[in-house]
């Protein structure tokens, strides 16, 4: 059997406010998904800014090489870059080791390319200047099959245009946020249909699905594909190779 472990992103985005628990009660979950990562080869925890630092001391202390990845610009993608170049800023600072920023979808869907393409060159290039990874979420709910391709290609271009070949496996194209609104019981995260969009458009870059991976057999048929890493918030139940009924 496939050790999925190693390409999965255990996943906690929900906020105080939305979740109804208190910071405490968040960092004690967050700290358990550190936990859960560490003794099970997991390769990533995903969580907000806010608990960036406390994580990675926890991890440090623990002498795990387990990396703590956080969202920027989540879930809307609207802020503008200033604001996430701040947000991602303090990030780093704090110790995270990859960044997953929302592009601004709504930029692109209004027609504005030139600022969806300043806001991916300016905060990749913030990231790789700190050698982190840089994951950027296109929000495929949002998206029809066409725009989905349109955007997965403009990125692997500018990617290809400003940065260079060594760069390319730290940029990723990501599916998801798992925040989006749908209607009528659509998806709101990957689709094997439209992971294969990104996969075919992604160039040079690694593709990362997240939210909607719920069997372990979804996990392999996504690696299978050529999905280099999987967002979920039920890595132990895919570990364990049970169904899981969350979604990301």
């Amino acid at each position: 059997m496939m050790n999925i472990a190693q390409y999965l992103d255990s996943t906690y985005l929900k906020t105080p406010a939305q979740s109804g628990l208190s910071n405490e009660e968040t960092l004690k979950i967050d700290m358990q998904l550190a936990q859960e990562a560490i003794d099970h080869g997991v390769f990533a925890v995903m969580i907000r800014p806010d608990y960036v630092a406390d994580i990675k001391k926890y991890i440090q202390e623990r002498n795990s090489n387990v990396a703590v990845g956080t969202v920027i610009g989540f879930h809307e993608g609207t802020h503008s870059i200033d604001a996430k170049l701040i947000e991602a800023s303090k990030a780093i600072e704090d110790g995270a080791d990859e960044l997953d920023f929302v592009i601004n979808y709504t930029a692109y869907l209004k027609g504005d390319l030139e600022l969806v393409k300043e806001e991916f060159v300016k905060c990749t290039q913030l990231g790789l200047q700190h050698q982190k990874v840089v994951k950027w979420i296109i929000e495929i709910a949002a998206l029809t099959d066409q725009q989905i391709a349109d955007v997965t290609r403009n990125i692997s271009n500018w990617a290809e245009e400003d940065f260079s070949e060594n760069d390319l496996a730290h940029i990723f194209v990501k599916s998801s946020t798992g925040f989006y609104q749908t209607e009528g019981g659509k998806p709101n995260g990957a689709t094997f249909e439209g992971v294969k969009i990104m996969l075919d458009n992604a160039g040079k870059l690694p593709v990362k699905a997240a939210g909607g991976v719920r069997t372990p057999e979804d996990a392999e048929k996504m690696i299978s594909m050529g999905v280099k890493r999987i967002g979920t918030s039920s890595a132990l139940a895919l570990i364990k190779n049970k169904s899981s009924q969350e979604g990301y």
